[in-house]
């Protein structure tokens, strides 16, 4: 425990009363008095480096280079991704990496390179390794995209784990993308970044750091390419980067450094080279497919902070209802007065769960439970007794149950690190499912850290690490991933014909695997607006496509304007979420007046619309990795000024989006990519690349349609209808659909559709088959 997290838990004292909030104090400073017992004092300390070359040991996909004072292990993998691991790490285990270890290249092959190195040559890159430890990557071409220079560790003489420290360049042009959620961004700017999953300790803000899901991967765009870097370790650890500057007339360029300090843990890295899309296909390939949320998940979600009762639950459906406002589901929420977990688990206010979730259900609405990771401390507890049997919550070093304050009161916290566990954990959710919840949202699993009740698993605390053991720096930013794994396989066991709907809050590179993230709390004001189109387009570059904000604020008092502003944005977003943050200060569009309700109509409705085209979006997620979300530069990388865009991005290959950031903005520039583009409300045509200047109402946000796209939409009889934009005159244009089946685990096909002019008309053709036209009603734009 440091400085801030003190600072934290004193906050309880006015977050939860003082009686709690005492409680939590004491619990911190016990937290503290745990870990200097149960981490051992480092001392003094030998620094290593590699050393020279002394030989090489050839093995499929590359082979071993050894050195004087450590090892180097280089393998170019099947799917053309390029791995090393000092000291002879592999590339498993591994919690970022989805099965086994992947395939070598047996085309690639370890041979001897300038200066006493050696190199590996594959189709997309070649991976250089200097006589003193630097690792190269290049071009096929030979342009270099990233140089790691000879790594550096610190020994505990008395033993114990090393630290280490990697220091890399990068061309001077090159941007910076990912790290997981980050406020300040998308494009990551000049500064240190943690990498500790952590509750910022009130609503996120863009100076927030580090935030509630935090990655060691990294997407870097280049005029020579893009290439993705994860360095595989789940310590605590921080990345500084600073941006290159190119030299004006004869001056040097100064290239782009990265340095990443990591305090423990294996130094393994993978780098993956090519287009955008091609980077994120293969490493959905290495990190697992993005689980496909079922259908009512691309809705409209609501939360109410402190719903009190059964009767507020349909008070909230009736009202969406009784004002035509598309509603999909219900969230909900923590209860932090209520004794137990959840205000669902207070059998007076919910006596009939079962019914409640029917009725509901009846209005197509779904109903989505908060789950915590805490276990209330209470004996003849049926959870808290079943997990004691098979000794499931994380003990400190002395054997200890780990017990600390939270919302349910005084609490243990499993260990989601071991596979029992987890199966254990998983199923629980059958109490859940029998009373007709749908889904489920995972909140504070940051290892239970929070502003009010501060970190409640000292760095001391023992887990099992899938049978390695280890303590809580190693577990501490996988302990979320591993509660949305448990929830994700519990829910596929239980209910094995239905998709599982798993949120989380926190997580670790590969979560996609099992769900979604949501962002948490994010700041008021207009700078928590900015932030949270930040949060998603960093996570898609992760590899995380379905995540969204919360709409609303969570603190605060937001002007009509910018409720419907960040609504207008949500809209967009792949997890569409408002929420209300308490009785005193309700959220919805009906509490802003008639002329926000009128305008919140319109979004919602637009949403609504486009369900099958965010439908077809979930499926392309999981069978390329491309996100729903994406940068401007998406298509054109080597555009420098799309690659230092921020206030704009692409909803998949058909609509450019421009929300508005600033308040009193009724106009704004909007970057545009190469092509034509159209203005979906207007139908004016606007040539890219460029910039334009266009209207951005308080009823809408500029959205922008590509030429020659084909848009699949819901109609007004709620069947699925094409709506199709005119190419240029002399090109061609296309489209896909997949159309969902359900909320199974049914694969459809995609429907391919082909755009072209012919004697001055526009023609639309399904490809495939006899060419003939589409089995949906079309409707030409554009034109």
């Amino acid at each position: 425990m440091n400085g801030r997290d003190l600072v934290r838990s004193v906050k309880a004292v006015s977050v939860v009363g003082p009686a709690r909030g005492l409680r939590a104090v004491r619990a911190s400073w016990r937290q503290r008095r745990a870990e200097s017992v149960g981490l051992a004092q480092r001392g003094p300390e030998r620094a290593r480096v590699p050393g020279d070359v002394v030989g090489v040991d050839p093995e499929p996909g590359g082979g071993v280079v050894r050195f004087e004072r450590s090892r180097v292990r280089v393998v170019v993998t099947a799917s053309g991704a390029v791995f090393w691991g000092w000291d002879g790490a592999g590339p498993t285990p591994s919690y970022g990496l989805a099965g086994g270890c992947p395939e070598a290249d047996p085309r690639a092959v370890l041979e001897p390179d300038k200066d006493g190195g050696w190199r590996v040559v594959s189709e997309r890159a070649t991976v250089a390794v200097s006589r003193h430890g630097a690792v190269q990557v290049c071009t096929p071409g030979g342009v270099m995209l990233r140089r790691d220079l000879p790594p550096r560790w610190w020994e505990p003489e008395g033993g114990g784990e090393a630290r280490w420290v990697q220091r890399s360049e990068v061309s001077a042009d090159a941007r910076f993308f990912g790290l997981g959620a980050r406020a300040a961004g998308p494009r990551l700017r000049d500064g240190t970044y943690a990498l500790w999953n952590a509750d910022p300790g009130g609503p996120d803000s863009p100076g927030d750091d580090p935030l509630s899901i935090t990655m060691p991967v990294q997407m870097v765009v280049a005029d020579a390419g893009t290439h993705l870097v994860f360095y595989d370790s789940t310590w605590d650890g921080t990345v500084s980067l600073r941006e290159g500057r190119e030299g004006a007339g004869s001056g040097h360029d100064r290239p782009g450094t990265g340095e990443l300090r990591v305090e423990g843990g294996p130094l393994r890295c993978w780098v993956v080279v090519g287009t955008p899309a091609r980077v994120l296909h293969t490493w959905a390939q290495l990190t697992g497919a993005a689980a496909v949320p079922p259908s009512w998940a691309l809705g409209h979600h609501y939360a109410r902070r402190h719903v009190g009762s059964e009767e507020e639950v349909r008070q909230i459906v009736a009202a969406y209802k009784e004002r035509a406002l598309p509603l999909d589901a219900v969230h909900v929420d923590i209860d932090p007065h209520a004794a137990r977990r959840t205000s669902a688990d207070d059998p007076e206010r919910f006596s009939s769960l079962s019914r409640l979730t029917e009725d509901v259900h009846g209005d197509g609405v779904r109903l989505v439970s908060v789950v915590d990771p805490a276990v209330r401390a209470e004996r003849g507890g049926a959870a808290f007794d079943a997990g004691r049997s098979i000794d499931a919550f994380v003990r400190d070093g002395a054997g200890h149950l780990i017990r600390g304050v939270v919302r349910p009161g005084e609490s243990v916290y499993p260990d989601f690190t071991a596979k029992g566990v987890r199966k254990w954990w998983g199923g629980l959710y059958e109490e859940r499912l029998a009373q007709g919840f749908s889904g489920f949202r995972h909140g504070r699993n940051e290892a239970m850290s929070s502003a009010a009740f501060g970190p409640v698993l000292p760095r001391s605390a023992r887990h099992a690490l899938e049978g390695g053991g280890g303590d809580h720096r190693e577990a501490h930013n996988v302990y979320g991933l591993c509660m949305a794994r448990a929830g994700y396989e519990g829910l596929r066991e239980l209910q094995p014909r239905e998709r599982p709907f798993v949120l989380s809050r926190s997580g670790w590179a590969g979560m996609q695997r099992y769900g979604g993230a949501w962002s948490g709390d994010l700041a008021a004001g207009w700078p928590g607006l900015r932030a949270s189109l930040s949060l998603v387009i960093g996570l898609g570059l992760c590899g995380v496509p379905y995540s969204g904000p919360y709409v609303g604020e969570f603190e605060g008092d937001p002007s009509p304007e910018l409720y419907l502003r960040r609504l207008q944005l949500s809209a967009y977003l792949p997890l569409f979420f408002a929420h209300s943050a308490s009785p005193a200060g309700r959220r919805e569009p009906w509490a802003f007046g008639d002329e926000v309700l009128g305008h919140a109509r319109v979004v919602l409705d637009e949403r609504r619309r486009l369900l099958p085209y965010f439908m077809t979006l979930a499926h392309l997620a999981r069978r390329t990795g491309a996100p729903y979300v994406r940068p401007l530069w998406w298509g054109a990388p080597e555009e420098r000024g799309l690659r230092d865009c921020e206030d704009a991005f692409l909803l998949g290959d058909c609509l450019l989006v421009a929300p508005v950031l600033e308040p009193g903005d009724e106009r704004r520039t909007v970057r545009l990519p190469g092509g034509r583009w159209y203005d979906t409300a207007t139908g004016a045509a606007f040539e890219g690349p460029g910039q334009v200047t266009v209207d951005a109402p308080l009823s809408r946000v500029p959205v922008l349609a590509r030429a020659g796209a084909v848009l699949p939409v819901r109609g007004g009889s709620g069947a699925i209808e094409l709506e199709v934009w005119a190419p240029e005159a002399g090109r061609t244009g296309g489209g896909l659909l997949v159309p969902d089946a359900g909320n199974g685990w049914e694969e459809p096909a995609a429907e391919r559709f082909r755009v072209r002019w012919s004697q001055g008309r526009v023609v639309v053709e399904e490809e495939g088959g006899d060419g003939g036209a589409p089995p949906y009603p079309v409707r030409v734009r554009g034109l």
